[in-house]
């Protein structure tokens, strides 16, 4: 296993109060999708295919639900979509949340709600919206019983016809087949910027991120209810996929 490898695998993680820290001084970097998510792989792309997936099954959604919403892009996404629809944005971070807020605010004429806090520890309650959405926010999540009941409440919290999409870093469940998309990741990066920069990258993925296989979330999903999945696009280890109820 490479030096670069093995740092993805290291097990101290950093708690809610320092992710949500460093989000709160990254306001500025995630207001802008070339920025914020350029450590992403098809990230632009990623966002394109959900929010048009979403608004080909629920043209006429009334509520969507943007779970660690950042600075609003997806919902801003979504919007131009779907028009008007009530947004309920939800991040651990305030300054992002206010953020998000002012931006959605612009385009849309329906009620805005935002929810600060952990995903882990917030009531969904039940059939209150028509879309869902999580843009790299899932992979930190710790354990397999965290994600069953977050993934429980989306499918619970969605409408009849509803649908559960999720973009995000993933693993895979083949060591080897990790290690080399380990390796195109790192060679993305590079090329994007530089070494320096790819083994900045890989040192916060290795401190905050517990990223799960594509197929153990796929499982997931159908676990917890959904009877339809499907993945809209993978790229070495960043996915986006999800479920109708």
């Amino acid at each position: 296993m490479s030096n670069n490898q093995s740092k993805v695998k290291s097990t101290g993680k950093s708690t809610v109060a320092e992710i949500k820290a460093r989000f709160d001084s990254d306001v500025e970097r995630f207001s802008n999708l070339d920025t914020g998510q350029a450590s992403s792989i098809d990230a632009p792309l990623n966002m394109d295919l959900i929010t048009r997936a979403a608004g080909t099954l629920t043209p006429h959604a009334r509520d969507v639900l943007d779970i660690g919403c950042g600075a609003g892009n997806y919902t801003l996404k979504f919007l131009s979509v779907v028009p008007g629809c009530n947004c309920t944005l939800m991040d651990l971070s305030q300054p992002m949340l206010d953020r998000a807020r002012e931006r959605v605010s612009a385009v849309t004429s329906g009620q805005i709600t935002s929810i600060q806090g952990d995903i882990r520890e917030l009531d969904l309650g039940k059939e209150r919206f028509d879309v869902i959405m999580g843009a790299a926010v899932f992979h930190h999540m710790r354990t397999d019983e965290e994600w069953e009941k977050v993934f429980r409440q989306c499918f619970e919290a969605l409408r009849p016809g509803g649908s559960f999409w999720i973009s995000d870093l993933i693993e895979h469940s083949i060591p080897a087949i990790q290690g080399l998309m380990w390796e195109r990741y790192g060679d993305y990066l590079t090329g994007l910027k530089d070494e320096a920069y790819r083994d900045h990258v890989f040192d916060y993925i290795s401190q905050e991120d517990t990223p799960k296989p594509l197929m153990f979330q796929i499982d997931m999903l159908r676990k917890v209810g959904f009877a339809q999945v499907d993945i809209l696009h993978k790229n070495s280890v960043f996915a986006a996929f999800g479920g109708i109820k």
